[in-house]
């Protein structure tokens, strides 16, 4: 993330994610703050995107999109229950993001057989390489 516009854009796109089943569990609040502070964003701020409504901006890079997906994954596993709404939701950014409805199946198919759900980002980006092929 370059401009402070895509950070704020990116942890924006998160909170709607995370209240798309209409709850805001406190291990997701947890997370969001996490990637807030990684993103250097403050905490005023943090609290102030949960009363912005825009839309988020196009990520150009598709790593960057990769990244994205992931987090909004690991999101969705933080609470320990997942939703079927969260489930379409996430599928349907991810292809909006243009990445391959194929990979996303397989990455979130394999985060749900990881014991953590948390897997290593090689493997994340050969799953995506692989459909290139």
């Amino acid at each position: 993330m370059n401009t402070e516009a895509e950070k704020r854009s990116l942890l924006l796109e998160m909170i709607t994610f995370a209240t798309v089943d209409g709850h805001l569990h406190k291990r997701e609040l947890e997370f969001l703050r996490i990637v807030a502070q990684e993103l250097q964003i403050s905490e005023t701020e943090f609290q102030d995107l949960f009363h912005q409504e825009t839309k988020p901006l196009p990520i150009k890079s598709e790593i960057q999109r990769i990244n994205q997906f992931y987090r909004l994954a690991l999101l969705m596993h933080c609470d320990g229950v997942l939703h079927e709404k969260e489930f379409t939701a996430l599928q349907q950014i991810a292809l909006e993001m243009g990445l391959n409805p194929s990979a996303v199946k397989r990455v979130l198919e394999l985060m749900k057989k990881a014991p953590n759900t948390v897997l290593d980002p090689n493997i994340i980006l050969k799953v995506f390489q692989e459909q290139h092929n």
